[in-house]
């Protein structure tokens, strides 16, 4: 077919994959493909540490042997001290791997590119990180090493709960809090996000809708369970759920300074409490709930609202950014005052650090130089007097950065009926 005179062959720009248009995100899709590499060759060559895995696989076998009793499933680390979903977990990945470490590796690989793309995806969604600087990302040797080195089970907790994340973005608080939930049901560490989510959660619905949402929070837990509730309730809920529990001294990330007989004293964790639950409130009510009047009146309006029956009331929509800020750092306040942070438990925040970090008003180069001393104490081993308090003194300044940045605005739809009335 000949082309008419005049007439020139040009590229169909509707043809272009969206993708190319966005340079955040070209440079996301080749960032998880170079970390991909990274991770094959890191399973190749990088010899393999056995920790928790006989451990984890002596306790699936007696969860599929039919113990039910939780005092009784135990491994040459000690008894099992993790919810439910964490042992059908482990007895999928035994039956996909018959319980052999390198194609255990292979799956803890791909859940590491899944983990990391979830986050990217979150990342660029809110656009706080200029471009580059997402290749922080991708730089942590001990987070690679607690995914395909270790295979703790912190990663595929913190990677549904980075899916939860990413879903409540899209404010599918339903279906985010049974992704909350189930990564709940593989560590309780999770639990660092409950208060910044029930926050966020009584902002965005109404009273109705709280309930119904944790309701269905409870479900999973409850399923997930339901084994061992009907069995033996009390030995379930006493080692699954034990908020007592008392971690060696020698393993400490960041309380390594502190003398060991005040470390595993009562009143050093009840002080600790104390200051986190402290900080959460003061958080809460300047800075979370400032443009709400503070807290005591938020809650106050909510209460109000509730009694009035009012079932539209409250009905918002958050911003993406102000979701992401409040539950990144709600999870930080509770990591600062953690009485004892393990090696893999810095899979717990290290996701966040970049978005906090660039949340601050400090200098990029104080941010670049912040992260780099945050990784530095965490690839300390054993972790040293010296080590855990700077590692603290880093977490405080963090912390303080977060606490004198200014509080964005946290509703979508006020802003937007605003704009429309001004045309």
């Amino acid at each position: 077919m000949a082309l008419k005179p005049g007439r020139k062959l040009q590229p169909s720009r509707s043809r272009r994959p969206q993708i190319f248009k966005n340079p955040k995100a070209a440079f996301a899709l080749a960032l998880i493909f170079m970390d991909a590499l990274l991770v094959a060759l890191i399973i190749a060559y990088v010899p393999y540490t056995k920790i928790d895995w006989d451990a984890y696989m002596s306790q699936v076998t007696g969860f599929l042997g039919g113990e039910r009793d939780y005092t009784n499933l135990k491994g040459d680390t000690g008894p099992l001290v993790y919810p439910a979903g964490f042992l059908y977990i482990y007895s999928a990945i035994r039956f996909i791997t018959g319980g052999e470490v390198y194609p255990a590796q292979i799956l803890f690989g791909i859940l590491y590119i899944i983990n990391l793309s979830i986050v990217i995806f979150i990342y660029v969604k809110t656009e706080v990180l200029p471009w580059w600087a997402l290749i922080l990302l991708s730089l942590s040797k001990r987070v690679h090493s607690i995914f395909v080195l270790r295979l703790f089970n912190d990663c595929f907790a913190m990677t549904l709960l980075h899916a939860a994340l990413a879903t409540i973005l899209y404010q599918k608080w339903h279906l985010g809090l049974i992704l909350f939930s189930g990564a709940v049901s593989i560590k309780m560490n999770v639990l660092l996000y409950a208060p910044p989510l029930l926050l966020l959660m009584l902002k965005a619905m109404n009273i109705y809708g709280v309930i119904s949402a944790l309701a269905c929070a409870a479900l999973v837990q409850i399923l997930a369970g339901l084994p061992f509730l009907v069995s033996h309730p009390i030995a379930y809920i006493s080692r699954a759920f034990n908020l007592g529990r008392v971690f060696i001294h020698f393993w400490s990330v960041n309380f390594k300074f502190i003398p060991e007989p005040v470390f595993v004293s009562k009143q050093f964790a009840i002080s600790l409490l104390i200051a986190h639950l402290g900080l959460l409130a003061t958080f809460a009510h300047y800075k979370w709930c400032r443009h709400e009047g503070r807290l005591f009146k938020f809650l106050h309006s909510k209460v109000t609202s509730a009694l009035s029956s009012s079932s539209s009331s409250g009905l918002k929509i958050l911003k993406e950014e102000h979701i992401m800020t409040t539950l990144f750092a709600g999870n930080f306040i509770g990591i600062v005052c953690a009485r004892s942070l393990h090696y893999q438990f810095y899979s717990w925040y290290f996701y966040s650090l970049p978005y906090l970090l660039w949340k601050t008003h400090f200098p990029t180069s104080l941010r670049l130089i912040l992260f780099v001393g945050v990784e530095f104490c965490w690839n300390v081993y054993p972790s040293n007097n010296y080590s855990s308090a700077l590692l603290l003194c880093l977490h405080l300044l963090i912390l303080w950065g977060l606490w004198s940045a200014q509080s964005e605005y946290p509703y979508v739809e006020e802003k937007l009926s605003t704009r429309k009335k001004e045309k």
